[in-house]
């Protein structure tokens, strides 16, 4: 869930079940109403569960990663002012989910850790402007289920995951 600049709280994909799904649908705070309408708003061109949603300083949002029947390396922006999905120019180098997103004081958006056949330690940026991924420097300890954050330095502090079927982390590190 990403809340947009116009207070609406812009909900997309997950799990119903049986399948993941592209669905987009809005909660308006103010009248505590959800809202889906298919003349207003398209869809994700991907389905996608347990991925990762990002309000950028534009005004879009960014969908990345995830799962559906395998490993999603694709990317999408949801633009609010036309209602439209685009895919970003490139992929993901690595198909995750279980990943975090930490959007940058540059507006650029780290993508951290998550889960590709074993807990990662990759992590990727997105540029905004270009639209691109390129990869980026490496944990030391590969996790997914963790969390990020941005810390007034610029730094992204990422704490704490899983590290295997069977192990969790309350190791710290920072980017």
């Amino acid at each position: 869930a990403t809340k947009l600049d116009n207070g609406i709280v812009l909900v997309t994909g997950g799990y119903d079940g049986s399948t993941a799904l592209n669905k987009t649908e809005f909660y308006d705070p103010d009248t505590q109403l959800w809202s889906y309408d298919t003349t207003a708003v398209s869809d994700m061109n991907q389905a996608r569960q347990l991925h990762t949603a990002t309000l950028l300083n534009d005004g879009t949002v960014l969908v990345a990663a995830g799962f559906d029947t395998a490993f999603i390396n694709t990317a999408e922006t949801y633009d609010p002012a036309t209602g439209v999905w685009s895919y970003t120019a490139n992929n993901l180098t690595t198909g995750r989910y279980a990943h975090t997103a930490t959007k940058l004081d540059d507006g650029q958006v780290l993508i951290a850790g998550g889960y590709f056949s074993s807990y990662e330690n990759t992590a990727e940026i997105y540029n905004p402007d270009t639209r691109t991924w390129s990869s980026t420097g490496m944990m030391t300890t590969g996790r997914a289920y963790h969390q990020a954050v941005l810390l007034p330095s610029g730094d992204v502090l990422v704490a704490g995951g899983k590290t295997s079927s069977t192990s969790f982390t309350n190791t710290c590190e920072s980017y």
